[in-house]
């Protein structure tokens, strides 16, 4: 199977010389040229006359990386990087991944979005605009690389928490597709970032004349689909065996998309099917600290959009797993909006995925009400509003179970329901937390707590690698419900006794293969997998696999 991963098919480098080979971030080596690569490629004289081994660019770029006084300038500098020598960003990267996974993605991404405009440096990714409809397969064309195998696309609509960034979105498909090939070992050149600009509802954005975007109100009607499904077919047509991972799309679009779509294409969408399997990993591995079976569980969200919808039918499945029917199943959760819990008088008002979860009860506006009502064994927060889990809320799940699972899953950081410290001291060390950006370890009454990190880059590089191995025709539920199986049964007996229910960030490429395999089997299982189970699948993926070195050029 690794035959197709052969880099034949890149610019040949003899018909690349000089600054053209420098200036190629694929097969650039910086000082590492050796000199019969620098006399045949004309880098003589281009480059100073020292040769760096690999070890010591890696530790002038780390040392120039700790020079940067902010996260922020951190990224910039990552970026450059990874514009001008691409096999040594993933090398770093590799090397530091849990140190600079926070920078390259949540949280530090956010405030990159935020600033896209202005730190723009140069073309990552292709900006499909409604101004090119009738062309997206001529812009596709543009791209240099013609082996594509994942893409991930935003419209931008709602990046992380904060909302409607219009093309500032693309940062998130650049982080994604970096921990594509951290994590699961997909070629670089094989990853294309794409963001669809169909104007943005952010008057911010709309006043500042820096702003990169199409300066339009956002696209709600037929203009937005028709650019949407030419986007599809066209890179359909290119790439057949291609992955479209939609991400970052409101509630509405995300929704409608991923139905429209699964079962036509090679598609799947991360805030739906992959906050879904984490968040359904990281509660089996807090019910393994418990000791409680998941049907016990009694479920409070706050939020109902894509995240918390999602994570509730992923759940779901497990409850259904364990012998409930679907009716109750769904009974084991209730979901709080803005306007409070999220019951059948309200009906007729509620967005169409929501209907699913309302609950024939009395309306409670508030979300302490909802948990004296209820008394909850687990709060989840998948809101995107700050601090919301007050005090007298975890507090009061204390005071009705005594290991209170509460989850903050809002990105980045600063969105997040509640801080690790805020739920460890406010339960008296007897919360299990996790959320979805990173919070540093907490001490309590002498323990340290590891809070878990619930980031999706846990699920999505595993699942796109086993669906790329054995080319699946679809994406199923059935194989993000196996990844969260696979990853809940990775996290060592030490990291639960630490408080932490998912396994340490520096084993996440081994977690990945193992997901990949999990997944891979779950579509020899379905019938979906349109190439023969290779006898050793474990090592057929191994193979697939890119690892970060510089390849000779001559």
């Amino acid at each position: 199977m690794n035959s197709e991963n052969d880099p034949s098919h890149l610019p040949e480098p003899t018909a690349l010389r000089g600054v053209d080979i420098l200036n190629d971030p694929h097969l650039n080596k910086g000082t590492a040229f050796t000199p019969q690569e620098r006399e045949k490629l004309g880098l003589r004289g281009l480059l100073p006359p020292r040769i760096m081994s690999v070890d010591k660019q890696l530790e002038r770029v780390y040392e120039n990386y700790g020079y940067k006084s902010s996260d922020l300038m951190k990224y910039i500098y990552l970026m450059g990087l990874l514009d001008r020598n691409e096999t040594l960003f993933y090398m770093l990267l590799e090397q530091h991944l849990e140190e600079m996974m926070p920078i390259i993605y949540t949280p530090t991404v956010g405030l990159a979005c935020r600033k896209y405009s202005r730190i723009f440096r140069r073309p990552r990714g292709i900006c499909i605009s409604l101004d090119d409809l009738g062309a997206v397969d001529k812009l596709l064309g543009n791209w240099p690389y013609h082996d594509i195998r994942i893409i991930v696309v935003t419209d931008g609509e709602r990046i992380l928490g904060l909302g409607d960034l219009g093309v500032n979105g693309m940062g998130i498909p650049v982080g994604k597709l970096s921990l594509y090939v951290a994590a699961a070992g997909i070629e670089p050149y094989q990853t294309l970032p794409v963001c669809l600009d169909v104007g943005t509802n952010n008057e911010e954005l709309l006043a500042d004349p820096l702003y990169l975007g199409l300066a339009i109100k956002r696209e709600r009607g037929e203009r937005y689909d028709q650019l949407v499904d030419e986007f599809i077919w066209a890179v359909h047509d290119r790439w057949p065996q291609c992955l479209i991972q939609f991400e970052d799309f409101g509630s509405t679009n995300a929704f409608r998309l991923l139905e429209k779509y699964r079962d036509r294409a090679l598609v799947f969408n991360d805030d739906i099917q992959g906050t879904g399997a984490v968040s359904f990993a990281g509660l089996l591995g807090a019910l393994r600290i418990t000791g409680q079976s998941l049907i016990e569980q009694r479920i409070v969200f706050l939020g109902a959009g894509e995240a918390g919808t999602g994570i509730a039918k992923a759940i779901m499945t497990g409850l259904m797993e364990a012998g409930l029917n679907e009716t109750a199943a769904r009974q084991r959760f209730w979901f709080v909006d803005s306007k409070g819990l999220v019951t059948k008088d309200r009906y007729d008002q509620l967005a169409e995925h929501k209907k699913l979860f309302a609950r024939d009860d009395q309306p409670i506006e508030r979300l302490l009400e909802v948990v004296e009502h209820v008394r909850p064994t687990v709060l989840l927060g998948v809101s995107g509003q700050p601090g919301l889990f007050s005090e007298e809320v975890v507090k009061t799940m204390a005071r009705l179970t005594e290991r209170p699972i509460i989850f903050a899953l809002s990105n980045p950081t600063s969105k997040a329901e509640c801080t690790a410290e805020q739920a460890y001291t406010w339960t008296e060390g007897r919360a299990i937390f996790a959320s979805g950006s990173p919070f540093d370890p907490v001490v309590h009454n002498g323990v340290t707590f590891h809070p878990g990190q619930g980031n999706n880059a846990y699920i999505f590089p595993g699942v796109g690698l086993g669906a790329l191995v054995i080319r699946a025709k679809r994406v199923t539920d059935s194989m993000f419900h196996r990844a969260a199986l696979t990853l809940a049964e990775a996290v060592p007996d030490d990291m639960l006794s630490r408080g932490s229910i998912f396994p340490s960030l520096e084993d996440l490429k081994a977690v990945s293969l193992e997901i990949a395999v999990s997944v891979a089997r779950e579509a020899y299982r379905l019938g979906i997998a349109t190439v023969p189970e290779p006898a050793d699948l474990e090592q057929a993926i191994r193979e697939y696999t890119w690892q970060p070195q510089y390849r000779p050029l001559i």
